[in-house]
């Protein structure tokens, strides 16, 4: 009997890398979401479209690379050597000794969730973070994507990774993005740019909080002048310009004056 392919879901582009068993070992990994901590071999083989046989021979080798972790119950649960290819891949940025400490900063200051987010294909992968000591707070974890088409932080990424893209002309011009509602309804954030020595995009620095307390006009703008002035500290310490954030800072000023009366940075974008 052939063996079941993984389903592809609708309107995802095909990812296969054209080794069947390396597609339904991955797909055994990615069929863990953020919330499983344990999945049993039904629930992997309904959930990766392939049988049972399959998936347990395939479970017995990642369980051998460590990968996969067999528990007591029967279950299956991803194996520590994810976690040890995690911390390779944060490295392999090298921002993580300039950005962990501002990112602390942030949240500190302004009392919300700062992360810092890169783009992986069509998703915002949070490579970093750090929460506030508060009850009420937006709670994403280190490794959690995103789309990229939806968020502060996503529209930023696009903004410079598709620099042909008109759409994304005046977050360009004005280094800031913001969104309100977009991922989570109950949820607005702000979004800044990091560069490095050659002027390439690094990452998005992002503050994320619940409407009711960062969606406010002069919040909102402090929060951003906030991210512009700790952005530029980074981008000068990864050896980029951080002189190219002034004008941007100049302007933001402006506009919190001008807030400071009716105007919502949500009628700016």
């Amino acid at each position: 009997m052939e063996d079941k392919q993984p389903a592809q879901p609708a309107g995802v582009p095909d990812t296969s890398s054209g080794v069947a068993v390396l597609d339904r070992a991955f797909a055994i990994l990615g069929a863990f979401g953020p919330t499983d901590e344990r999945l049993s071999l039904t629930e992997l083989s309904r959930r990766t479209d392939l049988y049972k046989s399959t998936v347990l021979r395939l479970l017995a080798a990642l369980e051998h690379g460590g990968y996969i972790r067999k528990l007591d119950d029967g279950q299956y649960a991803i194996g520590p050597q994810p976690l040890r290819l995690a911390a390779i891949y944060q490295r392999s940025f090298r921002v993580g000794p300039v950005i962990e400490p501002l990112l602390e900063q942030v949240s500190r200051e302004l009392g919300e969730t700062s992360s810092f987010y890169v783009r992986q294909g069509d998703q915002r992968l949070v490579l970093y973070r750090v929460e506030p000591a508060r009850a009420v707070r937006v709670s994403i974890g280190v490794g959690d994507a995103f789309p990229i088409d939806r968020g502060a932080s996503g529209k930023l990424l696009r903004a410079f990774t598709e620099p042909g893209d008109e759409r994304w002309s005046e977050v360009r011009a004005r280094l800031w993005a913001a969104s309100y509602g977009e991922r989570d309804a109950e949820t607005a954030s702000a979004s800044v740019p990091v560069f490095g020595a050659t002027g390439e995009l690094v990452g998005a620095l992002t503050l994320s909080g619940p409407k009711q307390r960062l969606a406010a006009a002069p919040t909102m703008y402090a929060a951003v002048a906030t991210l512009l002035k700790v952005a530029r500290q980074a981008t000068a310490v990864l050896g980029g310009n951080g002189a190219r954030y002034d004008q941007c800072i100049a302007q933001l000023s402006m506009e919190q004056v001008m807030a400071s009366g009716a105007m919502d940075p949500r009628e700016t974008g």
